[in-house]
């Protein structure tokens, strides 16, 4: 229980030394532009745009599905007489060190634009800048870097709107007198810090009698996920619920349960893709899955990229067209907002595919 303690003490630390990025993720619409700016970039508008799409990592499902979404908007932007062309290539774990490498390679080769989900938001931050310098346009999603590091980030929902969501989907399973924890992704993700930030402040004021007792990262690992969930159990016999923040910190979560013949003992809740979900939902270790759809987040991301190539998005905008998903709000000077999440239960998780 020690080292588990160590590890919360470490959290702390590390929420602290990104709560300048992760105060970035409230909903102000007036705030002034904040982003980064592009240093004498090509002229491309109407013309061939050629981009790189560098996430936390590749050949998971969620980022799959981000994949997806940045493909299928470039290709709706083509037909449209805006040819545009990506790529989708990053290290194969979570690493910051290697997805910095993929990302000076894609300098190097003079990509017009780089997409990215940060797996350290202070890290990546300068080798996006030399990004902007060279002009090349940089838009972010699903995980922040520095604002100035960007030009523009797609805010997938709220936090606000992420904590309620997994606390009032948690609460129906365990009650408001529980104890719970959370199995987070990495330590210095700005996104999942964002969300404990504003889990702790709604049941501070919600539900007061509602205990965290730690949290742990799984560093985007689903194995280690399922080790981390079940050190917890060991070491806090009275959790009732867990939280899983991230697309393999929930199934992890969830498979440790199952294997533990935990189903209905312990609740699991979280983010990931219903795909991913799927088995866990049709067995009962999951009730309710928080998320929004990663294929329009790549989707927007690929709209807020061509808009700024072509002039079409610049900072003092109020909203993005982003084609089929229609008009989004811009939020806090810089980020582009795709909405509320989506709660994924066994009613209706067949209706989608991601």
């Amino acid at each position: 229980m020690n080292s588990l303690r160590h590890l919360h003490l470490k959290t702390t630390v590390f929420l602290l030394a990104v709560a300048s990025v992760a105060t970035a993720f409230g909903d102000d619409t007036t705030a002034p532009y904040n982003g980064g700016k592009c240093v004498n970039p090509k002229d491309l508008k109407g013309k061939k745009a050629v981009l790189a799409d560098i996430p936390k990592l590749i050949g998971i499902g969620y980022f799959n599905a981000t994949a997806k979404g940045i493909a299928e908007g470039c290709a709706d932007l083509t037909k449209a007489g805006l040819p545009t062309e990506v790529t989708t290539d990053g290290p194969t774990v979570g690493d910051i060190q290697k997805q910095i490498e993929f990302i000076d390679n894609a300098i190097s080769r003079g990509v017009d634009g780089i997409f990215f989900a940060a797996n350290d938001p202070v890290a990546i931050s300068p080798v996006l800048r030399k990004a902007l310098k060279a002009g090349i346009h940089v838009i972010g999603y699903d995980a922040e870097s520095q604002p100035d590091a960007r030009e523009w980030f797609v805010q997938m929902c709220t936090p606000d709107g992420v904590a309620k969501a997994d606390i009032d989907c948690l609460v129906k399973e365990i009650g408001s007198e529980a104890d719970f924890a959370i199995v987070t992704s990495s330590l210095t993700a700005a996104g999942q810090n964002a969300w404990i930030a504003e889990i702790k402040k709604y049941i501070a004021t919600a539900y007061p009698k509602l205990n965290l007792v730690t949290i742990l990262p799984a560093e985007e690992d689903q194995q280690k996920a399922f080790q981390v969930t079940g050190q917890i159990l060991k070491a806090y016999p009275k959790v009732k619920g867990i939280i899983g923040l991230s697309s393999v910190a929930f199934p992890g979560a969830a498979d440790a349960i199952t294997q533990a013949n935990l189903i209905g003992k312990i609740a699991v809740v979280g983010q990931s893709t219903p795909n991913q979900m799927k088995p866990f939902i049709k067995s009962g270790a999951v009730k309710y899955d928080v998320l929004w759809n990663p294929v329009d987040l790549g989707y927007a991301a690929a709209y807020a990229m061509r808009a700024v190539i072509d002039g079409k998005l610049k900072p003092g905008d109020t909203e993005l067209d982003a084609g089929k998903l229609g008009k989004l709000k811009i939020i806090n000077g810089s980020q582009i907002l795709l909405g509320p999440p989506t709660v994924f239960t066994k009613e209706n998780v067949d209706k989608y595919d991601f």
